[in-house]
C-alpha cells in the first residue's frame, strides 16, 4: 500500500511465518491433532484422534475508521492483543487502516470472517472497502504461478476460452477465482478457495453501498 507504515514488532508474530520469504498470497496447509481428554489413559472403549487439517491465507482487509480525521496508530495494541498478532497494520492514510493477514484456519471463510470480527471488535464503527486478493493483473497472476508475466500474457492471447477481464486498459483486471478455472493453470486449492471468498465478500459490499445509494436518489 503506497504511503502505509508497518509495524515492524507485529512481523515476528505472523503465524511463525518468515515474512519476508513467504508469497504474496500463499496458503501452507498445517495439520494440527487434537487428542482426547482422557489421552494416555487406560482406556477400556476405543478412543478415536481427530485430525483437522489448517491452512495459512494470506489476504488483506481495508477498513474506513468512523471519524475521518482519526489516526489509526491508537488502535494498534488493541488490535494486536484481540487476536490480530497475526496481521501488518498499513497505519499510513488518517481515517483509514489496513491490515494484512496470514491467518490459520480450516477454510478461507472461516479465517477472512474471523478476522473481520477482530477488527470490528475493536473499532465497532469501522466499515470495510475491500478484502484481497480479488482483482489482479498479469503480474500478480505470474507471481502467485511462480512464472513469467509473458508467459501469462501468452495464454491470454493464446486462447479463446481465457477468462474475460472486468477491466480493459493499460493494465486489464480480471476477478482472480475466475482465473483460477481456466484449465492451464495449476492454481493451489486454497487460493482458489479464498478467491471466491474474497469476491462474495466485495461483491456484498457493492451491493450494499448500491442500496444506499439508490435509496438515496429515490428519496431527492
Amino acid at each position: 500500500m503506497p504511503g502505509a507504515v508497518y509495524v515492524a514488532r507485529r512481523i515476528k508474530t505472523i503465524a511463525g511465518v518468515d515474512y519476508s520469504v513467504r508469497c504474496q498470497y500463499g496458503a501452507h496447509p498445517e495439520t494440527r491433532r487434537h487428542m482426547p481428554d482422557n489421552y494416555g489413559k487406560k482406556l477400556t472403549g476405543v478412543s478415536t484422534i481427530k485430525v483437522v487439517q489448517m491452512n495459512k491465507y494470506e489476504f488483506t482487509l481495508t477498513f474506513s475508521l468512523p471519524d475521518t480525521q482519526d489516526d489509526p496508530e491508537r488502535y494498534l495494541d488493541a488490535l494486536y492483543e484481540a487476536g490480530c498478532d497475526d496481521a501488518l497494520i498499513g497505519t499510513g492514510q488518517v481515517g483509514s487502516i489496513a491490515l494484512e493477514f496470514v491467518r490459520e484456519a480450516e477454510s478461507a471463510a472461516a479465517a477472512v470472517n474471523s478476522a473481520i470480527a477482530n477488527v470490528k471488535d475493536v473499532i465497532p464503527g469501522a466499515e470495510l472497502i475491500e478484502v484481497k486478493p480479488d482483482l489482479v493483473g498479469l503480474t500478480d497472476v505470474a507471481e502467485i504461478l511462480k512464472c513469467s508475466r509473458q508467459n501469462i500474457r501468452k495464454y491470454m492471447i493464446g486462447y479463446a476460452d481465457f477468462p474475460k477481464p472486468v477491466y480493459t486498459g493499460t493494465a486489464s483486471l480480471w476477478h482472480l477465482w475466475e482465473l483460477t478455472g481456466f484449465s492451464k493453470f495449476d492454481f493451489p486449492r486454497t487460493i482458489a478457495e479464498l478467491s471466491r471468498t474474497t469476491f462474495e465478500i466485495n461483491l456484498n459490499i457493492q451491493q450494499h453501498r448500491y442500496k444506499i445509494a439508490d435509496k438515496d436518489n429515490k428519496q431527492n
